[in-house]
Formats: C-alpha cells, sequence, structure tokens
C-alpha cells in the first residue's frame, strides 16, 4: 500500500487522514482534460481513450462486484478519475496543487462535493486504480467507514476479478513473521485514525480481516454486510471487533489458522 493513499478532505482543509491539516488552496486547470463516462465513472486523461479499454471496463464491472459481494446498493454519486500520462506530469501537479500530500502512487480523494481518484499509467497502474476506485464505489454509499476498514475492502478488490480477493504480497507479508509473533486484533485498528499512521503490516492485518470475513464462512460473511448496511444508515452499532468476538470468541486464533492455511498454500 505503499503507493497510494485515502485523503479525506473538507471544503475549508486539507487534511491527511486526522493528522495535520493546512489551508485549502483552489486546484488549478492543470488536470486531464479530455474524459469519457462509464456508469459512475467519469474518467479523464491526457490521451484519448478507447471506450472499451479493458482496464476501464474491469472498473466499470467492478460496481456490480462490490454491491453484490457486500449487500449494498449502487450510488450514481460521479466519481472522477484522473489520470495522467506518466509520474512526471502526476507529481507536478501534486506539488503544485497538493504540496502536503506525501509522495505516494495514487490518491483517493474525497471532498464535502467530490469523489476523485489521481494516478498516472504506469507498470501498477491498473492494481493502483482498482484500490482506488473501490474506495470510491465505498464511500459513495457508506460514507463514514472505519479507516481500516475502509482500506482492507479496497486492498481485497484492488486484486483482478476472479482471484476472490486473494492478495499474494499480504499473505506473504504475515507470513514472513516469525511462528507464534503474528498477534491480530481488529480493536487495535479500530483505534487508527490516519492512513498516514499505518503500516505495512497494518493493511495485510486489515485486508486478513476482511478477506476471513467475506470467503469463509455465510455467517461471517452476512455479519460484514450487516455491519456496512448499518454504518450507511449511520444507526448506533458495536464496533465490528465486539460483534466478531461475541460471534467467535476465539476469532484471533482462526484468523491465525486460516491465514497460515493461504500460505501453505502458495508454496
Amino acid at each position: 500500500m505503499t503507493g497510494r493513499s485515502l485523503i479525506r478532505l473538507s471544503c475549508v482543509g486539507v487534511c491527511l487522514g486526522a493528522a495535520a491539516c493546512s489551508s485549502w488552496k483552489p486546484a488549478q486547470p492543470a488536470l486531464p482534460a479530455r474524459s469519457i463516462e462509464l456508469d459512475q465513472l467519469i474518467i479523464y486523461s491526457d490521451s484519448p481513450l478507447p471506450k472499451h479499454h479493458r482496464l476501464l471496463e474491469e472498473l466499470a464491472a467492478q460496481r456490480a462486484t462490490l454491491s453484490t459481494l457486500l449487500a449494498l446498493p449502487v450510488s450514481d454519486e460521479p466519481i472522477h478519475v484522473y489520470l495522467f500520462r506518466d509520474s512526471r506530469q502526476f507529481k507536478a501537479f501534486l506539488r503544485a496543487q497538493h504540496p502536503d500530500f506525501p509522495d505516494r502512487r495514487a490518491f483517493f480523494v474525497e471532498t464535502d462535493i467530490k469523489l476523485s481518484v489521481y494516478a498516472f499509467w504506469g507498470d501498477r497502474v491498473a492494481e493502483d486504480l482498482r484500490h482506488e476506485v473501490a474506495h470510491g464505489y465505498l464511500h459513495s454509499v457508506v460514507p463514514r467507514l472505519p479507516l481500516w476498514l475502509d482500506e482492507g475492502l479496497a486492498e481485497y478488490f484492488e486484486v483482478p476479478h476472479g482471484q476472490h480477493g486473494l492478495n499474494l504480497p499480504h499473505v506473504q507479508l504475515i507470513d514472513s513473521v516469525p511462528k507464534g509473533q503474528w498477534r491480530p486484533e481488529m480493536r487495535r485498528l479500530e483505534a487508527l485514525r490516519s492512513a498516514g499512521d499505518m503500516t505495512q503490516a497494518d493493511y495485510a492485518e486489515s485486508w486478513a480481516w476482511v478477506h476471513f470475513l467475506l470467503e469463509t464462512t455465510p455467517e461471517r460473511r452476512q455479519l460484514l454486510q450487516r455491519h456496512l448496511q448499518a454504518l450507511r444508515k449511520d444507526q448506533a452499532l458495536d464496533p465490528l471487533s465486539v460483534q466478531v468476538n461475541r460471534a467467535e470468541p476465539d476469532c484471533e486464533r482462526k484468523l491465525i489458522e486460516y491465514v497460515a492455511g493461504l500460505a501453505k498454500g502458495l508454496r
């Protein structure tokens, strides 16, 4: 996840997660201008794009996949995707318009009035766009999604369609921890407030919880679906960690065994 970042902005300030803020500087007209629309996505590019580009069609189809798997409605709120020709133009734009942003390959930005993705054409553009567009789809229907869950879901959906969200680098990272030393704790993840505070291990654990809930039993998947639906309706509810531990008091042990099984299957 070092190449991407999720930024939540307000119309009066710029915030990196819940960390330091600085005054908002209106963006100048330095963005890609050519555009095509694919359902909820409005994709801007420096170069002409065919409407039936394979990657763009995959991003458009991701909306239905996400909606079905998470039992969430679809939204018609536009997600503006800005694709720069190369990293040089992308970084020049960020330095000029968002100098407080960290050095990343791609961003999802949420303001009070707009959902936007910024990325550039590079070797990992497909992975980056699947991740950031997933943020867009999620925030268009569940605006107050907890940070760790937001990132865990995006890490799940950044994997190419048909692979059931199996994020191999995360499996390998967790598997590299000496036996007995990986101690997942969802409650700790729930306390994180800034993407800048999340380590690679935090992203891996967030993904692992999401994959465990979505890909093991119908009961676990339904628990996550109900939680997302309640968040969407802004209903008072217990943290997901409380709900999961109530259903399965030994869930941490089960998660450890589950990821170990995934890693064993890769060897």
